[in-house]
């Protein structure tokens, strides 16, 4: 088999090495990430209406910390590459993008990378 070949064929190791499958492993991570914030969410919202205002505040403060701000940057990218990685999936579904899938790949981390830094931008007082 010629080195072309090789680089082309979708067999063994070679599925590892297209930004495709990464691309994929990493909305699976995103979308079980979310998952799991949605459900701490509601229960540190819920704590508010079971045990009363004061635990809901000392819930806050407890959020305030740099470390926690921290979090909530890495959140934000999590949304951010799950919510353009599917408008990116969402595209190709219609017919849009399939034979540049790489290019619309990379335009759309490149709007989330610049939409984390403006986010970044203002939690670093906030973390630091």
């Amino acid at each position: 088999m010629s080195a072309k070949e090789r680089e082309t064929a979708n067999v063994g190791s070679g599925l590892w090495k297209g930004i495709g499958m990464w691309a994929w492993i990493l909305f699976r991570i995103s979308g079980l990430v979310l998952a799991v914030y949605l459900f701490v969410h509601i229960w540190v919202i819920s704590q508010g209406r079971v045990s009363g205002a004061e635990t809901l505040d000392d819930f806050f403060a407890f959020f305030d910390k740099p470390f926690l701000v921290f979090l909530d940057s890495v959140l934000v990218a999590a949304v951010l590459y799950h919510a353009l990685n599917g408008v990116r999936i969402l595209l190709m579904d219609v017919g849009i993008g399939i034979h540049r899938h790489k290019a619309v790949f990379w335009v759309c981390m490149l709007v989330a990378a610049l939409a984390v830094w403006g986010f970044a931008y203002k939690a670093i007082p906030l973390i630091f």
